[in-house]
C-alpha cells in the first residue's frame, strides 16, 4: 500500500472516531427515540480521548521525523490564534516547573 493510501486511511479512522464521539453525545443527550440515554458524559469524554489519540498516532505515522516538531509548532500557532494570553503575572518563570 503506497504512502497516500495509507494516509487516506489514517484520516478516514480520524473521521470515524469523530462518529463515534457524536453518536456518544447524541446518546448522553438521550435525542435518539430508538435508544434514549444510551451513553453518559463520561462515554463522551473517552471518545474525545479516542480521537486525540487516533490524530496523534495519524500525525506521527504521516510524519515519522518530525511528528513532534511539527505538532509543537501547530499548537503554537493555533493557541496564539484561538486561546487567551495568560497574564504575565500567571506564568511560570522559567526556572519554575510550568
Amino acid at each position: 500500500m503506497g504512502r497516500t493510501e495509507q494516509w487516506t486511511l489514517q484520516v478516514l479512522k480520524i473521521a470515524e472516531e469523530t462518529g463515534e464521539a457524536s453518536q456518544a453525545v447524541i446518546g448522553a443527550r438521550g435525542t435518539n427515540p430508538r435508544k434514549g440515554d444510551s451513553h453518559t458524559w463520561l462515554d463522551v469524554h473517552a471518545e474525545v480521548a479516542d480521537v486525540i489519540i487516533t490524530g496523534m498516532v495519524a500525525l506521527a505515522r504521516m510524519r515519522p521525523d518530525d511528528a513532534e516538531q511539527f505538532l509543537r509548532c501547530q499548537l503554537a500557532e493555533k493557541s496564539a490564534k484561538f486561546l487567551p494570553a495568560a497574564p504575565v503575572a500567571d506564568r511560570p518563570s522559567p526556572e519554575e516547573p510550568a
